[in-house]
């Protein structure tokens, strides 16, 4: 479908043209929720974090034992190297050829630690296949040493691996729930080395934004200053907080900040993505004045076989079949649709739902009115 656009700068039109159009039986392309005039409430826990409980990812390298023949195939050379390493520290010592990993795959093991955790604490990992198995469905990993981004280990992984799922087949027909090749292993890493984690560094807290707004991070100090009474909090940038401790405990101050109610900013962004035909939108977007007209141009190219037979008897012909092209050409009549000025995210959606636009359609409009400048937000493209 080729989509027409076109965008004018135009007068306010009446409402009742939009509810005129509104009024046919085109589904909705896009539904907006409406929400509140004022700004929307969220606890401060779930906008930003102390700098200090950031945890580390670990990363492993080990083996899993315990397959039905669905393990890494013999061409997979350091499943069988690793698993020769791991006989050796037993006092087995075995040639390639000897060797068989049908049973076993090698892994990745992954996993994040908190910064609280102590030592001999118990967290999930998940359990990747590295070479060419099929499945993991039964195995059990084997004691794998997990590594911080410093290099140094900081926790160890064992225990049985869970898939979610199943797999079966034979002769030509198979069954596959979920993906076998990933799995967890639940409660099967334990610390053996705590991160060193400060709470207080130089009699202050710091709070880092997990969306960085200068607006924002005004707001956060403003409120903490008002709940303690002092100016103990300051903004130091779009990202961070400070919090100064005089005399109140850490841990109380911290668990008494966090529910603190916080008007976070939200930037006027609109993000499309094109491989699903998603679009999202903020509420504080904007349209200026603009017209819109939606058309649709719709081409079929069929090909059709006609069989042409020779005359009867001696003519010494033969049967053909030539094939016969042909081209239809559908042009769907277009609404122009006027957007007032100022226009907000709801009067936007109620136009493009009044056109009876769809996801695709709709990106390739919010394309145009970016490049007229109609669009006053940001536009990311995913």
């Amino acid at each position: 479908m080729i989509i027409g656009l076109m965008l004018l700068a135009s007068a306010i039109l009446p409402a009742l043209a939009q509810e005129d159009a509104a009024g046919q039986d085109a589904p909705p392309a896009v539904v907006v929720v409406p929400g509140r005039e004022e700004h929307t409430q969220a606890r401060l826990k779930d906008i930003a974090s102390l700098t200090c409980t950031n945890g580390y990812r670990l990363l492993g390298y080990g083996l899993v034992v315990g397959l039905q023949s669905t393990g890494d195939s013999d061409k997979t050379l350091f499943t069988e190297q690793a698993l020769k390493n791991v006989l050796e520290q037993m006092g087995l010592r075995l040639r390639n050829e000897q060797v068989k990993v049908e049973n076993v795959a090698a892994v990745m093991v992954t996993g994040e630690l908190s910064p609280f955790a102590p030592e001999g604490a118990n967290f999930d990992v998940t359990v990747s296949s590295l070479g060419d198995a099929s499945s993991l469905q039964g195995g059990m990993l084997l004691a794998t040493p997990l590594r911080g981004p410093d290099g140094e280990v900081y926790a160890m992984a064992q225990g049985p691996v869970s898939v979610g799922g199943y797999g079966a087949g034979g002769r030509g027909a198979a069954e596959i729930k979920n993906h076998l090749a990933v799995g967890r292993a639940p409660q099967g890493g334990w610390v053996i080395k705590p991160i060193p984690a400060r709470l207080v560094q130089h009699n202050a807290l710091y709070l880092t934004l997990y969306q960085p707004d200068f607006t924002t991070a005004t707001r956060i100090a403003q409120r903490i200053n008002a709940e303690l009474g002092a100016a103990h909090a300051q903004a130091l940038d779009a990202a961070t907080v400070q919090v100064e401790v005089v005399d109140d405990e850490p841990v109380a101050l911290i668990a008494r900040l966090e529910d603190l109610q916080i008007s976070p900013e939200t930037p006027a962004r609109v993000v499309i993505n094109e491989r699903t035909g998603t679009v999202a939108m903020g509420e504080q977007v904007r349209i200026l004045p603009v017209a819109i007209a939606h058309g649709g141009l719709t081409v079929r190219i069929r090909r059709e076989l006609e069989v042409y037979q020779p005359p009867p008897l001696f003519s010494g012909g033969e049967t053909v079949v030539v094939p016969q092209p042909s081209v239809e050409v559908e042009e769907q009549e277009g609404t122009v649709l006027q957007v007032r000025p100022q226009a907000t995210l709801q009067d936007l959606v109620r136009a493009l739902n009044a056109l009876g636009v769809k996801p695709r359609d709709l990106i390739a409009i919010i394309q145009a009115l970016k490049e007229c400048g109609a669009l006053q937000a940001e536009l990311v493209v995913m």
